[in-house]
């Protein structure tokens, strides 16, 4: 590999060139899992992994850490090729459906896992009260995780995940089947880890989470990479609202075509226009006919809408896992 290769890779936490994943089906027939992904994942950034049920997100995971084999192409994680072992030891990974050993209590838990990974006695009880504190379970540390709810469970997995302190974390549905206020922890430990200047590959259909949290996205369709980018690239600028006062009954005819449509609040008179142009005429017309005009402020698409138009669907209810 060229040395500008090298030094490329390096500023990815994840790379992909022409991944593909094939099983045979139960009919004989090929099923192809993941169909020739190419992926850049930039290091020090959250990146949100979006697709379907059956996409293809758990098989990418899967094969970025070396649980399946790719029948064909190749994939790098902070720039060594996956079939390098050595790697790992710089990722972290909380899958979807974790199993834990329930009879032990968080601190033997992750002293566990510590041991796992050889960390130095002094050193291992030291990093797991600061992980207990970054998830927020100093006071149960011994408690059982029989005991714990679905969200305790989720906070030590990724407490689990750090233990190693990894460069790069793995996580798989994190925020699925939890209440609103489980949800917030855990989106706030992910910033958290981020500030640390981790990377974390974020897989998700929690669209609302991932617009939260996320600086870069991909969205997989039928094992095909269909979107990737950061979201403020991808989101683009649908109207601008126009918020003004004072307004003439006879403005409304000059403004005929140049709106899409407008309300009334109160005293104030809401237009929504298309594009930035549009807007600076609408702006004009108002203040040349007397009216004020008070704000106005761009719309940007949401990721629902935007997530649904690049798969091709219009309801959401058909892109649960």
């Amino acid at each position: 590999m060229l040395r500008w290769q090298i030094i490329l890779l390096m500023d990815l936490a994840v790379k992909t060139a022409g991944l593909t994943k094939i099983y045979n089906g139960a009919d004989g027939k090929e099923v192809r899992a993941l169909d020739t992904l190419n992926l850049e994942v930039p290091v020090n950034q959250i990146f949100g992994f979006l697709g379907p049920n059956g996409a293809g997100k758990t098989t990418t995971i899967k094969l970025l850490l070396g649980l399946i084999a790719p029948t064909s192409g190749r994939a790098w994680i902070l720039g060594k090729d996956i079939s390098d072992t050595s790697g790992r030891k710089d990722v972290g990974f909380l899958p979807e459906s974790p199993y834990f050993y329930d009879d032990l209590s968080a601190f033997e838990f992750l002293d566990f896992f510590g041991g796992i990974f050889n960390i130095p006695g002094r050193e291992r009880v030291k990093k797991i009260e600061l992980l207990l504190d970054l998830v927020g379970l100093t006071k149960n540390r011994k408690q059982r995780l029989r005991q714990f709810s679905r969200g305790m469970l989720q906070r030590i997995g990724i407490a689990q995940a750090l233990i190693n302190d990894p460069q790069l974390l793995f996580l798989d549905e994190p925020i699925t089947g939890l209440d609103p206020v489980g949800q917030k922890e855990i989106r706030d430990i992910i910033l958290r880890v981020r500030e640390e200047g981790k990377t974390i590959f974020f897989s998700s259909h929690d669209l609302s989470d991932v617009e939260l949290i996320c600086d870069h996205i991909g969205i997989l369709c039928e094992g095909k990479l269909i979107k990737t980018g950061s979201l403020n690239e991808l989101l683009a600028t649908t109207e601008t609202e126009i918020s003004a006062e004072g307004l003439s009954g006879e403005i409304f005819a000059k403004l005929e075509g140049k709106v899409k449509d407008f309300r009334k609040e109160g005293g104030r008179t809401m237009f929504n226009v298309t594009n930035e142009a549009l807007a600076d005429e609408v702006v004009h017309i108002i203040e040349e006919s007397g009216g004020k005009h008070l704000s106005v402020v761009p719309k940007q698409e949401s990721l629902e809408e935007f997530f649904l138009k690049s798969i091709g669907r219009k309801e959401l209810g058909v892109v649960t896992e």
